[in-house]
């Protein structure tokens, strides 16, 4: 007779990041995953992640899931997030990390958005954040990917000292506090994470489903 609560074996799973503020909100979120022993490109300090040459977010997504999965031999789950801005053509995008540079802080990255929109007006200053996440198993092979959007306006100024990127700037639809403003709780329920977090949901907990099963065969 084999129970779950028997099974004390976890399975590593890593987030392909070092951001403190993306681990905060996963470690959040993974909470409601047991068995699972939550490991960041932190607990690895000799690794070098690839650099990010891919065109979309999920090209990032997948190649840092990948490569992180080849040299750790653990699960992985990685993503790429950013914001777009059509009337910029679609800028930062995948460059929302280093809009404004390849050093370039927060702050500078937001400073160099309000002056690229500073002649744009009402439904011109439409944006939305994307987020890809991938799974990579163990071989460094894909396993899924997903893609999670939050749609919303980018304001004339600064809004709030919570959150990171362009938090300061950025208002959901239907709401009238920046993603800065709204208490993390609330951010980490509507964000675009989120939403990719949940379309990969069933993925991450099949994976404790399978642990469940080896366990009791072996």
């Amino acid at each position: 007779m084999c129970s779950m609560k028997s099974v004390s074996k976890t399975v590593p799973l890593v987030l392909a990041t070092t951001n403190m503020h993306k681990i905060r909100e996963y470690r959040t979120m993974l909470k409601s995953i047991p068995g699972l022993d939550v490991l960041t490109l932190l607990d690895f300090q000799n690794y070098q992640p690839p650099e990010e040459t891919g065109a979309t977010f999920e090209e990032n997504a997948i190649l840092k899931a990948t490569h992180a999965a080849g040299a750790f031999k653990h699960w992985v789950i990685a993503d790429d997030s950013g914001l777009t801005v059509p009337a910029l053509n679609g800028s930062p995008g995948v460059l929302s990390a280093r809009f404004a540079g390849k050093d370039a802080t927060d702050a500078d990255n937001r400073k160099k958005l309000l002056s690229s929109m500073k002649h744009l007006l009402d439904d011109d200053r439409y944006a939305y954040y994307d987020c890809c996440i991938a799974l990579a198993s163990p071989q460094g092979t894909v396993k899924k990917s997903v893609r999670g959007t939050c749609e919303g306006k980018i304001l004339v100024a600064e809004r709030g000292g919570g959150g990171f990127g362009y938090d300061p700037l950025f208002v959901k639809h239907e709401y009238s506090k920046s993603f800065a403003e709204l208490e993390e709780s609330v951010k980490n329920r509507i964000s675009h994470r989120r939403k990719a977090f949940d379309k990969i949901l069933g993925s991450l907990e099949s994976l404790l489903s399978q642990n469940y099963s080896d366990s009791c065969t072996t």
